[in-house]
This record gives C-alpha cells, structure tokens and sequence, in this order.
C-alpha cells in the first residue's frame, strides 16, 4: 500500500482539483436526471399487467380510468356540462360518466341502483377520469382549478402527482434536519470544529458524484431520488471517521505529518474495505429482485458505496493533509466520554439480554414472515388536499376501482357472456363494454368509429370493470382473482387484466419471491466476505446471526403491533440493516481478536467493547437518525416505512452487537481462534 499513499501525498492538490471539477460537473448534471414517478414501470417485462399495458398503449387510443372527480349538488344537466369542462382540459383523455351507463334522459329508477349510485348520488357526480400519462400534475392542478375547494379530486394519477410533489422537497427537508443533527454528533466525538467538515466534504462530494452520475442511467425512480443520498450519508460516513480517527491517533506517534497520513491509509484500508464490502453485497443483493425497483435502488446505492470508499480513502486524505494546520489551530476537548468501563457494565446485563434474546429468536423469526404489507401508491396524508379528497369521495360513494380486461375481438357471444358473468359477480358494480352500452344485435361496423374506439382496437375488445373494493387487499385481490377466473373460463389465457388492483396484485405475487431470494443472496454474499476478511466458518455464522436476529425482531414488531408495513420497506430494510450495521460486528470482532492475543477472554472483551464503542455508537446514531429523519419528513409510505424500519433497526442492532455478540464471541471463544494466537 505504499505506492499507493505515496501517490495520494504528492498529488494531493491534483486529486483536490479534480475531484472539485468532478463536483461540479456532476452536480450540473444531475439537474437534468429524470425521476420516473410511477411503479408499475418496474414490473418485469413478462408480467401480466405489463403486457396488457402494452397492448392498451399499442392498441386503444386512451388507458383506463385513473382518477375520480366528485362534483357536489348538480342536476344531471349539470353534471354533463361539467363532464365537457373536463374533458376539455390538456391531459384528460378521457371521462366516463351515468350517461356512459345508460340513456339518463329515461327516469333513473328504470336503471341498475347499483351502476346509478356509482356515478351519481344523493346530487353528487362523481365522474371516471383518465389522465394521461406524465402529464398527472398539470391536469390535477387543471381539475382543482376547474373544482373548486368544495369538490373532489383523488385516483392513481393525483397520488401520481402527490407523490412527485412530495419527492421533490424530501431530500432538501431530510437534509435540513439531519445535517445539524449528524454535526452535532460529530463534534461531540472529535477534538477538532473542522473534522466534522471534514467528514462531510468526503462524503458529500461522493454523494453529488453519485447522483450526477444517474444520467448515464436514463432515470431513477422516485425511491431512488429521496432515500439514495441519505443512506449513502449514513451508511459510508463511518468509513471517514475511521481514516481520519486513525490519523490522528497516528500523529502522536509520528512527527511527520505525511507518514502519519501514509501509515492511516495502510492501517484503515483493510477496514474500511471489509466494512464497504458487506454494505456494498448487501446493496448488490437487491439487484436480484424480478421487481426492478430493486435494481434501480440496489444499483444507485452500491454505486454511492463504491464512490464514498473511493472518496475517503483518495480525496479525504489529500484534503486532510491541505488543512492540517487549520485542523491543529480548531482543537477544542472531546466531549463525548471515553467509555473505558462500558465492558464491564455491559458485562453485568449480558446474561439477562441474552436469556431474553434467545426468548425472542423463534417469535420473532416467525411474525417476521407473517408482517402484512401494503403495495400501492396510497400513501399521503390525509392532511394534504389528496388525502382530504380522497376521504371525502369514499364517504359518499365507497371505495372503487377500475379494472380492464382485455380479450380477443371477433366473438360476439363470447364478449356477451363475459360480459353477464362478470356482472354476476359480487363486488363488480358496473362494465362499461359494447356489450352492456350498446348491444350485441347491432355490429360495431354499422356505427361511428367515435362510439366505437372506446371499446374496439383492430384486435381486441376492451370491458372497464367497476368494482367497489379498495385497491388493494384480501378483498380486492380475491376479486381480481375472481375476474381472471371468469376471463380464463371464456377466453382461455387470450385474455389480459389491467388496472391499479391488477398491477398491485402482480407486486404481491412478486413480493413473495423476492424477499426469499434476496435475503439468501445477501447473507451468502455477507457470510462469503466475512470468511475472507476472518478466514473463520465459525467468525462469519456468529455475525451475521447477530445482526439476523435484529433484523428479525424489527421486522416482526409490526406483525405483533397489528400495523402494516410497505412491501419495499420490508424488502429493503432486510438487506440495508443486514449490509450497514455488520460493521459494527466487525469492528468489535477484530478489536477483540487483537485484545485477545495478549489478554484473558473477559479482559480482552471489556478492553474491546471500551476501545470500539464510541466508534460503533456515531455510526449507529448516525445511520438511525437519518432513518427517523426520513420518517418525520416524507409523507410518503414508501420512504417513511424504510426510515421507520431503519432507525429502529439499527438500535436493535446496535443493542445486538453491544450486547448479544460478545456472549458469543467469549462462549465460543476457543473456535474461533487461530491454534498458537
């Protein structure tokens, strides 16, 4: 490692230079990174919701309906007026109203109560509204407009839009209140007002790299965009505090400045690589996810990974050594104590934690795979405008959704009894088909192409199913289910379903999948790291037992609290929490090894936990705050759960390592030394 500290030292003002350029030029750049908004994109390609998408985007001219707008105290001639108004507005291809269902000229008693209630009732319209696609914000402020306070907007494309609104700001909020927050932390750990800086500058200039770099990606999702360059704070921050840490240590013992930097590079790579390795594997492992949000997030945060090893082994030490003196004239008194008796307190709740732990293994083990989740996009406040107006149409019309079947074109009959078996079933309130608006007696080709397209394409014939359940659960995926049955029994597999509770249906079958695979790629990879770094069978299980047994507890307190979690939320934070906190068994681990050459287990585990506490217990605020940060600034589901699950999660871990992990590594000590160490 000479050659390589030699380089950093004598060219420390050209790595300052151009990582200054790289700055600069990605954080330009990343101003023109597009953020995709919209989940369904990341399905696999050979999903079934996915294929119907493209067949609808190939073959219909508009998409299915995608927001309700709830007009209230209007005649039926009114409603109608406003049926035009909004079909005039930039964006809305499409609206879907009674007079859709059937002749409102005729008394609405001679109707279906059932399809009449769904568009109108008690003089409240509520109109079906197909927004297209990208253009979810502009037409929802359009319709607000058009509104009205009183009135109400709510669907997949105004949550579309709310969402974009509220990824925007998360990052800029998140890093307002964690910044002062992480500094804090800092200078209570460090003896200087400029480390603090230090670290920051290191990490901050991977993160603006990072996020530049998303150009050459095409986009990233909102996911992505909002938690990204939070975790990549949280989770490499340490690998600075490390460095710099050991180079000051290194300064009492050599006079010399630069070898005092040469001998920190050499002593904390090792380290620092060992600890990037299991978070980067961790990440990596999210890539194996069919569901590509996965890859999308799994990719960015691996690259911020990479990028921060690279960054604080390269550019901190070339900063570090510009400013040295400056660093020598901020000295101030470490505030943070030493922590030289925490072993021996630990050490008198160790048996007690442990007998409660191994309580909590197997319940915890279990509920974890029992945690109910949560897949769509229905996830802001109801404080906001979208969540009020959401509130306000359910309590007049109930909850809807709007499903669309696709099936081959040419059967007449066959449409027919779709069509009535569909209608039969117990939760569908109304179709809108050429079949039910229309007639099988009279042949689409003796018609106007304009009342036709809606229900015709050259090759398929399109069914909007009404349903009056939730988007998502055991009651509308049943239903979904319920309608493929009946598609199947008329049409074979020649059919396709779309919709929002078909697209969420899809996530859940995925979902399964994914957790199993992904959590078995990111411990192997985690337990194949640990073997190399400790050249131990033993060293690698006890670890990544630690921090499983953590991550199984967090993830069962929603099944026991009756809450339930988003499903990225859990497929994330299995791997996160896994990856980011195993550092902490690691450098317990290695201090512990190096104690015990020279010292009785007990001695060596007290001087242990003594020597690597403080480091383990910034890194676990600082990653735990970030997560309660995301939590208390993003009012979306998706990014709220991750930082729930992550800031608890790390307490958990922290108490793991602290606590459960040196039981082990003093009961086992004898296997997991080397014979003559």
């Amino acid at each position: 490692m000479d050659w390589f500290a030699n380089i950093i030292i004598e060219k420390r003002k050209t790595i300052i230079i151009l990582f200054l350029i790289l700055m600069l030029i990605c954080g330009i750049l990343l101003l023109f990174v597009d953020v995709n908004y919209n989940l369904v994109d990341y399905l696999p390609k050979n999903a079934q919701s996915t294929v119907a998408l493209e067949i609808m985007k190939k073959e219909f001219a508009e998409s299915i309906p995608n927001a309700g707008v709830m007009i209230k105290d209007v005649s039926l001639m009114e409603a109608m007026e406003y049926k035009q108004k909004l079909a005039s507005i930039d964006g809305v291809d499409q609206v879907i109203w009674l007079d859709d269902m059937m002749d409102i000229k005729e008394p609405l008693s001679m109707g279906d109560p059932d399809t009449i209630e769904g568009f109108y009732k008690n003089g409240n319209a509520l109109f079906s509204v197909t927004i297209a696609r990208g253009m979810e914000k502009d037409a929802s402020e359009a319709i607000w407009q058009l509104i009205g306070e009183e009135n109400a907007l709510a669907g997949e494309a105004p949550d579309l839009a709310g969402i974009r609104n509220e990824a925007e700001t998360t990052v800029l909020k998140a890093f307002i209140i964690l910044l002062p927050i992480i500094i804090l932390i800092l200078i209570l750990s460090t003896t200087s007002w400029l480390e603090p800086l230090l670290f920051l500058a290191a990490i901050g200039a991977a993160i603006v790299i990072n996020m530049g770099t998303n150009i050459f990606l095409g986009d990233v999702s909102f996911m992505t965009f909002s938690i990204s360059p939070i975790l990549q704070l949280a989770c490499s921050l340490d690998y600075a505090v490390f460095l710099l840490h050991r180079f000051l240590d290194n300064r009492k013992k050599y006079a010399d400045v630069e070898e005092a930097m040469r001998q920190s590079i050499k002593e904390s790579m090792p380290t620092v690589a060992a600890s990037a390795a299991t978070t980067l594997f961790g990440f990596l492992a999210l890539m194996f996810m069919s569901f590509g949000i996965g890859a999308d997030l799994g990719l960015n945060l691996a690259k911020g990974i990479v990028l921060s090893f690279i960054s604080v082994m390269i550019f901190l030490p070339a900063l570090t050594l510009s400013i040295t003196k400056w660093i020598d004239a901020t000295q101030h008194r470490e505030w943070m104590p030493g922590f030289k008796n925490i072993g021996r307190v630990l050490s008198k709740i160790s048996i007690p934690a442990l007998i409660l732990i191994l309580l909590l293994m197997v319940p915890a083990f279990l509920g974890q795979s029992r945690t109910e989740f949560l897949y769509g996009n229905d996830t802001l406040e109801a404080a906001s405008r979208y969540g009020r107006d959401k509130i306000m149409i359910e309590e007049e019309f109930g909850t809807s959704t709007v499903m669309a079947v696709l099936v081959p074109r040419g059967d007449a009959a066959r449409e027919q009894q779709l069509y009535e078996e569909l209608m039969e079933l117990d939760n569908v309130t109304g179709i809108v088909s050429y079949a039910g608006s229309v007639g099988t007696a009279i042949p689409p080709d003796f018609l106007d192409d304009d009342i036709t397209k809606q229900f015709y394409s050259e090759n398929y014939a399109r069914l909007i199913v009404y349903t009056d359940t939730p988007a998502e659960g055991d009651l509308a995926f049943k239903t979904v289910e319920s309608i493929h049955e009946k598609a199947e029994a008329v049409y074979g597999d020649g059919f396709y379903t779309l919709g929002e509770s078909t697209n969420l249906y899809d996530m859940k079958e995925l979902t399964e999948k994914d957790n199993v695979v992904v959590n078995l790629i990111a411990i192997a990879a985690i337990f194949l790291v640990l073997l190399v770094t400790f050249k131990s069978l033993i060293l690698p299980f006890l670890l990544v037992l630690t921090i499983e047994t953590g991550i199984w507890i967090n993830l069962s307190i929603p099944y026991f609290t009756g809450t339930q979690i988003n499903f990225l939320g859990y497929l994330v934070l299995s791997t996160i929490q896994l990856g980011a906190t195993v550092d902490y068994a690691i450098l317990l681990t290695n201090t512990y090894l190096s104690n015990r050459k020279h010292m009785p287990r007990r001695e060596a585990m007290n001087r242990s936990l003594a020597s690597a506490f403080k480091s383990i217990l910034v890194s676990a605020l600082t990653l735990s705050t970030a997560g309660f940060t995301l939590y208390m600034t993003s009012s979306n589901r998706y990014v709220a759960d991750i930082g729930l699950l992550l800031g608890r999660g790390t307490l958990i871990s922290l108490g793991m390592v602290v606590l459960f992990l040196p039981t082990l590594l003093t009961v086992f000590d004898k296997f997991i030394r080397k014979p003559g160490k």
